[in-house]
């Protein structure tokens, strides 16, 4: 955010990426992907994609299970 808040305010991208160590793209993404965000929403952004994470992970374990107990199932004794 403090990258975004100093390109808005001024500052270029090309002495941003130099002063950082970075790509001039990653700035471009940045900006795309989180401008005109306030701190919180990035806050609560970043909150919202790990409970995402934790989910997808939770469904592939069910799921998993699920095809394990199919494959015990279908087993003929």
């Amino acid at each position: 955010m403090k990258i975004l808040k100093e390109n808005e305010q001024g500052r270029s991208v090309p002495e941003l990426a130099r002063e950082l160590g970075i790509d001039k793209s990653t700035i471009y993404y940045w900006r795309k992907k989180y401008g005109g965000m306030e701190a919180s929403h990035l806050k609560r952004l970043k909150e919202l994609e790990e409970e995402n994470l934790k989910l997808k992970q939770m469904y592939a374990d069910a799921s998993l299970d699920i095809r394990m107990l199919k494959d015990v199932l279908s087993k003929k004794f």
